[in-house]
């Protein structure tokens, strides 16, 4: 019973560490690539989600800096949506409008802290089984 026990808390605590590297694999193979020509700014928001999850995460960008912000998902996940918004609620930008671009190129007057929200659409699942894959928040600047 004791080496069940072991066996399953092993596979409990490796599976998740597993899925976190390949996700960081992703992100290094196919998401850096569509920073350029920003610099990234080391900044690592990745997970993996699934079919009809919602994220959202704060970030600062800096006064009179040129950024990118960059959502990458994994193709299986559809057209992925996201809204940034300042902390009064004020949407600045929404990818829907846009035909569900995965980035937005902006310049900030001022220092200030925005909200990302990342929807993950609802699709149909294949043989009962919900889609899940990686997406990264991604940020770089131009200096």
């Amino acid at each position: 019973m004791n080496r069940f026990l072991f066996l399953l808390l092993t596979f409990i605590v490796l599976v998740p560490l597993s899925v976190n590297a390949q996700c960081k694999k992703f992100v290094k193979n196919n998401c850096l690539p569509d920073l350029e020509p920003y610099i990234y700014n080391g900044q690592l928001n990745s997970a993996v989600f699934q079919e009809g999850d919602i994220a959202e995460v704060y970030l600062t960008f800096y006064s009179g800096q040129e950024n990118r912000l960059l959502i990458c998902s994994q193709e299986i996940l559809g057209n992925v949506e996201f809204r940034v918004l300042d902390l009064d609620g004020n949407v600045l930008f929404h990818n829907k409008d846009h035909d569900f671009v995965k980035f937005w190129d902006f310049s900030s007057n001022t220092t200030q802290q925005l909200s990302v929200q990342v929807k993950i659409p609802q699709g149909e699942s294949v043989g009962g089984m919900v889609q899940s894959g990686c997406i990264a928040i991604l940020v770089g600047f131009k200096e």
